[in-house]
């Protein structure tokens, strides 16, 4: 309070010694971790999101794809997030268009199904590429560089001819081809987009080739307006209001590149250790001078062989060998403490990083759950962002011309629904697994559907796939347990009687002797 008083008191004569008595005060009672000091340098961002990443987004891709190019461990974490967020096969999408009653409208869904089947093949404008590596190009691309785009091609387009019947396709972009550099505030475009006063999204400048193929031309003649209808961009934000994508690894790229290095000069230490060097130790001083002034010194050789005894040597001489510190011992250490920080700032785990996948089973099952968290959050971020973009689109365009026929029974507001199935957590031990499951479903927790999924099958296509089986094995007459009626009752339909064998005459059907049927 006195404190107070003073500062009230001389802060009509001298103002700026006030405020400076204030801010003074106002940094002792903050945190620890607010001040700077000798071992904590404090290091603030009070730029927007924008500003932050304008004059690094560049360079921090260009290392990324460096990284990508030339470095295996970076390579194995875009490989491992390719396989866990999309997956071999792509997001699998299950239309679920339903009735008015609220069931789903099975034959329309299949027709969609087939329709969307057939599209996936050429997807794209080239025609070069299934949808499933799309997805997985468009996705390393999403985390490498931390943005994909596309442009949608739908209807009639000068100079442009489809490949697949319904007449949408894309164009996938690099985001290169998003000019950083292009600002106009007048206009509302910051970083090549150009968004309205609530910062939704009006249009994309796109440059018109790739800027690494491009002289040195100005952005207004060289970009393209395009709607935001038309254009799907994929990013990986870190903050509200980020304009452009970040790189996943942009926090670790210092790291990787160090260990990068690291491992090159262990390399070359072992490489230079593994020549084994020896040297001849003379006995004295004189032994260093050779007889006669100027008499050229004899070169001498000493084979070298497995046992081999050195019975040549001259008096006071001996064989010396350099001893090598490599391989390192400790590098596997410090390389593996490094992978585990690369790991947890790239959404793996260390298993996945490192290829070790030593430990106990309830070891490896914690990192895997927890590991498949990362990867879910990844696969709907990609979901969200570009398969229900892209599926919207296709079927919009399929239903308006006419290469889809809506049912009258269905919902029009349910046309678009959609399961999206991407890539599920493997099962470690499928015995614990398939038991729980067994338990759940008939416990009634869980569903046949939510089993099928959790082995990445499409409930439809599973079920489909074993009537027909079913059909088959019976036909053949071939029993399996899993044909419980069949197995069970045989040829007897499941309402009938089961045979008593305590009555003559189904002890006697039962024994295959004949009787009257009843």
């Amino acid at each position: 309070m006195i404190g107070n008083l003073l500062d009230r008191s001389i802060a009509p004569f001298f103002p700026g010694l006030a405020e400076k008595r204030m801010r003074a005060r106002y940094a002792i009672m903050a945190y620890e971790a607010a001040r700077p000091s000798r071992t904590h340098k404090a290091t603030k961002e009070t730029r927007s999101a924008d500003a932050a990443l304008h004059p690094s987004l560049k360079s921090l891709r260009e290392q990324c794809r460096a990284l990508d190019e030339n470095h295996d461990i970076v390579t194995g974490v875009y490989d491992r997030l390719e396989e866990r967020v999309v997956g071999g096969p792509g997001i699998a999408v299950e239309p679920l268009p339903l009735r008015y009653d609220g069931t789903v409208h099975t034959e329309f869904a299949a027709q969609i199904k087939a329709a969307w089947a057939e599209w996936s093949l050429k997807p794209e404008v080239s025609g070069e590429l299934t949808r499933p590596q799309v997805e997985r190009l468009v996705c390393r691309t999403w985390l490498r560089d931390g943005e994909a785009l596309a442009q949608t091609l739908m209807g009639p387009v000068p100079g442009y001819d489809y490949l697949t019947d319904v007449p949408f396709a894309l164009e996938l972009l690099e985001p290169d081809f998003l000019p950083v550099d292009y600002v106009d505030y007048d206009k509302g475009i910051v970083q090549g987009v150009e968004r309205n006063a609530w910062r939704r999204v009006r249009a994309y400048h796109l440059l018109k080739v790739h800027p690494g193929s491009m002289g040195a031309l100005s952005f207004a003649d060289n970009t393209k307006r395009v709607p935001a209808e038309q254009v799907i961009h994929i990013a990986y934000r870190k903050r509200i209001g980020q304009n452009r994508g970040v790189p996943l690894l942009h926090a670790v790229i210092t790291r990787l590149a160090d260990i990068k290095d690291y491992e090159e000069s262990e390399r070359v230490a072992a490489r230079i250790s593994a020549a084994l060097a020896m040297y001849v130790k003379k006995g004295t001083p004189d032994d260093y001078t050779f007889p006669g002034a100027g008499a050229p010194q004899a070169q001498r050789t000493f084979p070298f062989a497995p046992g081999m005894v050195f019975d040549n040597l001259l008096p006071g001489e001996e064989i010396g060998t350099i001893e090598s510190n490599r391989p390192n011992p400790f590098l596997e250490g410090f390389r593996n403490g490094q992978l585990k920080a690369v790991a947890a700032g790239a959404r793996s785990t260390y298993s996945s990083v490192a290829r070790s996948y030593d430990g106990t089973y309830s070891s490896q099952r914690q990192e895997l759950v927890e590991g498949q968290l990362g990867y879910d959050l990844l696969q709907h971020d990609f979901i969200d962002y570009w398969c229900r973009p892209t599926y919207r689109g296709w079927l919009r365009a399929a239903v308006m011309t006419g290469r889809l026929k809506v049912p009258t029974e269905v919902n029009p507001q349910t046309i678009y629904g959609a399961f999206y199935q991407g890539p599920v957590m493997p099962w470690i031990n499928p015995v614990h697994e398939a038991t729980a499951w067994e338990i759940l479903v008939k416990a009634g927790y869980a569903d046949e559907a939510e089993v099928a999924r959790s082995r990445q099958r499409n409930p439809s296509e599973l079920k489909a796939s074993r009537i027909a089986e079913i059909a088959a094995n019976r036909e053949a007459g071939l029993v399996f347990s899993s044909d419980y009626y069949h197995s069970t009752y045989g040829a007897r339909q499941p309402n009938e009687p089961t045979p008593d064998k305590n009555r003559p005459a189904d002890a006697a059907g039962a024994a295959g002797v004949g009787g009257d049927d009843e």
